[in-house]
């Protein structure tokens, strides 16, 4: 049985978690914290999380997990049939992470945990999104999933790494950078999903788990 060790706070760990249930794959969760520990390393070099443990090893790296299973499981496929749509799916997922998850990740500190961030790295940020978001918009189709009438591996990256950036651009700059989109509507409607709620309901679990944690330290 498939192992997914991390925790559910993590927009990737449910990315992954997302497709595992979707795909009706069994598999068992594992809590296991960022904390760079010799165990952890050994499983995820750079000590991320997600990762999964499988009868041949341990995978690191939310893609390439989600690739693995679509291969090793073919029930209910994340991706489409046509490689030319494959590969439009992929484009858009490396667009979502790269250029504006990975993007805005350099606020949450201050969004999100009470950090400060430059006024540098703010408008850096800042340039970056108003351009990454307008290139979005010219691919993602929200008709209603985000790259057509089925949903694919790409509303399993979007559904997680959306939220995020509307409530970091909000937190930081006084305006959601997605809300010319009908990001809302797409958000309800795969919220609707039992999968979506399941993770929902573990993640508002796990942050009473990791508010509890950090009292400890």
């Amino acid at each position: 049985m498939i192992k997914l060790c991390g925790f559910a706070i993590s927009n990737y760990y449910n990315k992954v978690k997302l497709a595992l249930i979707e795909k009706e794959i069994v598999f068992e969760e594992v809590l296991v914290w960022a904390d760079r520990s010799p165990n952890l390393l050994l499983h995820s070099p750079l000590g991320k999380i997600p990762y999964i443990e499988t009868e041949y090893g341990s995978l690191c790296e939310s893609q390439v997990i989600l690739e693995y299973l679509d291969d090793k499981y073919p029930l209910h496929p994340l991706f489409p049939e046509d490689p030319y749509k494959a590969a439009q799916n992929r484009e858009l997922i490396t667009f979502l992470e790269l250029h504006l998850e990975l993007v805005a990740r350099e606020l949450y500190a201050e969004a999100f945990f009470g950090g400060r961030v430059t006024d540098d790295v703010k408008a850096k940020a800042e340039k970056l999104l108003v351009r990454n978001v307008k290139a979005f918009s010219d691919m993602v189709q929200f008709s209603p999933f985000v790259a057509g009438e089925e949903m694919t591996m790409a509303d399993c990256a979007a559904v997680v790494h959306l939220p995020l950036i509307s409530m970091a651009t909000k937190a930081i700059f006084g305006r959601d950078f997605l809300d010319n989109l009908p990001v809302r509507d797409y958000l309800k409607m795969m919220g609707d999903r039992p999968s979506m709620q399941k993770i929902n309901a573990d993640r508002k679990a796990n942050q009473v788990l990791m508010a509890n944690k950090m009292k400890q330290v």
